[in-house]
């Protein structure tokens, strides 16, 4: 499941590095920071893959223009990347998480202490020949409780630095537990036991829906008078008219910001404030965060480009664990299955259950489900997807859930005998199939209850089959085959359950519709199947 990259598009600056460790790995980059929106959409099919900062807005007309297969962000967050219309093509979409952290936090940490005694105002006052010493009156750091909002990577390197300095540290964060908290010195708190507490509060949190705005006139309302607070994650977070009242009725003590809704701002009225100290987006402006996340970029690309790791990407979790050459057998057997299923259900689409045996298949669940999907979509006439588009582990989930198709996905430990690893795909209308590997090769196990002793390969041209038991089937379909002038490489019967037989015939090309309807004449059902 490696990338096949030959040339990336840099659209925005970055080290050097970046550019030296793509080219030293064969792929060609062409690097220009100067593209328009119409010269991206007109340049950007060239390219498989394209790298980006924060400037290059990659909107759903580029993406859809596109042929591209990854697009990296060398920073946190991809609010410059619709990632909806990304996934939907069928695109990876990466950042480096880690690469800003200490720059961030860094920063995040000399803004508080620049709060607490008003440094920036003090120094404009002697920049303008003025003595104000009195003026200037701070307060400690030491015993004063900050409010952490967002505990990953960001919000625990700013707890244990400002603990160094005597501070009360509590926190929030939806996906880190209190036991994890805690670890690092943080008390985890629910948002309502926040407010009232805090002296500082600091945002490390994405903008997403449920975080719009997130600091808002309630909030300040159950605050302290002399609280202060912190943006250095994204703009929209705190809102802005929200603050601007409160810092000018005494309801907050003053403002660091470092992110805006809008970047520049068009109106400076928030960042001009007296109560307001703002530097203009500076948190990862390090030369040591720049090498750092263009390193990390590269490395990556480089990384799914040989098949190592997909880390760092946002919307690929089923390829995470679908990268090893192990692996790839497996999800091309769970792509033909899914092929196999929608054809003997007239490509209608309909709820699933993908259920993966025995222990090397316990993290199989998400890829195989992904896969089979891919494979049963491709086969389904409905709206986005199908032949139209190319279906992947990355949008056939997506496209699934569009069309309210509900995947449920089982692991057993335990495979069936005589089968150390096997997965099968049970239907809604009760069809079921089950399928192994062997070596390269994808295997058809079982069709309903009907076992193929010797298990047909699934690959090229198949017919399947079903028809009444007896001893002279076989030779039926091979003389029906052959009269017909189909050359059939292997016929696979199944074993006879209710007076009936499956059956697998692989055929060296694809069979014509004279050469199906010469077998349907001795059988009772066959279904043309092309991989």
């Amino acid at each position: 499941m490696a990338l096949t990259l030959k040339n990336v598009l840099i659209s925005d600056e970055v080290d050097p590095q970046c550019i030296e460790i793509l080219r030293k790995n064969g792929i060609d980059v062409t690097k220009n920071t100067k593209l328009s929106k119409e010269e991206l959409i007109a340049e950007i099919p060239k390219y498989d893959g394209l790298i980006v900062r924060s400037a290059t807005r990659v909107t759903a007309d580029v993406i859809n223009a596109s042929n591209l297969k990854i697009i990296g962000r060398a920073g946190t967050g991809v609010d410059n990347i619709d990632c909806d219309a990304a996934t939907k093509k069928g695109i990876i979409v990466m950042n480096t998480p880690g690469g800003n952290t200490l720059s961030a936090a860094e920063h995040t940490c000399a803004l508080i202490c620049a709060l607490s005694r008003d440094i920036p105002n003090a120094v404009q006052s002697m920049k303008e020949g003025r003595w104000d010493r009195k003026k200037y009156m701070g307060s400690e750091l030491n015993g004063k409780t900050l409010a952490i909002i967002g505990l990953g990577r960001i919000g625990k390197e700013v707890a244990l630095r400002m603990q160094s300095f005597g501070m009360k540290t509590i926190g929030y964060d939806p996906i880190v537990p209190a036991e994890v908290s805690s670890e690092f010195g943080v008390k985890w708190l629910p948002l309502e036991e926040i407010w009232p507490q805090a002296d500082y509060i600091t945002i490390h949190v994405p903008l997403i829906p449920q975080t719009k705005n997130l600091i808002n006139e309630q909030v300040f309302a159950k605050c302290k008078p002399t609280l202060r607070v912190l943006n250095v994650a994204r703009g929209g977070i705190i809102d802005e008219q929200a603050l601007l009242k409160a810092l000018n009725s005494n309801q907050c003590a003053g403002a660091a910001l470092d992110v805006y809704e809008e970047e520049p701002p068009k109106d400076y009225t928030l960042a001009q404030h007296p109560l307001v100290i703002g530097t203009p987006h500076l948190g990862a402006n390090t030369v040591e965060a720049q090498e750092r996340v263009a390193l990390e970029i590269a490395e990556q690309f480089v990384d799914a480009v040989k098949g190592k790791s997909l880390f760092g990407a946002i919307n690929a979790q089923a390829l995470v664990n679908a990268l090893s050459q192990e692996t790839k057998p497996w999800v091309e057997l769970g792509r033909y299955l899914g092929v196999v299923a929608a054809t003997l259900s007239e490509n209608k689409p309909q709820n699933l259950q993908v259920t993966s045996y025995g222990s090397q298949m316990q993290n199989a669940g998400s890829y195989m489900s992904a896969a089979v999907l891919a494979g049963m979509l491709s086969k389904t006439s409905v709206s986005g997807c199908g032949k139209c588009t190319s279906l992947n582990l990355i949008n056939a989930p997506v496209f699934a859930k569009e069309q309210g198709i509900k995947v449920d996905t089982k692991y057993e430990a335990d495979a069936p005998a005589p089968y150390g690893k096997l997965v099968t795909v049970t239907l809604q209308s009760g069809l079921q199939l089950s399928g192994t590997t062997s070596g390269a090769q994808a295997l058809l196990v079982k069709i309903q209850e009907s076992l193929f002793l010797v298990p047909p390969t699934l690959t090229g041209s198949l017919l399947i089959f079903k028809a009444a038991s007896s001893p002279q089937l076989l030779s039926s379909v091979a003389v029906a085959l052959a009269n017909a002038g189909a050359l059939a490489e292997n016929v696979s019967l199944s074993t006879e359950v209710g007076g009936q037989r499956w059956g697998v015939a692989n055929l060296t090309i694809s069979p014509s519709q004279q050469v199906v309807q010469a077998l349907a004449s001795v059988v009772q059902l066959v279904v043309s199947v092309a991989f």
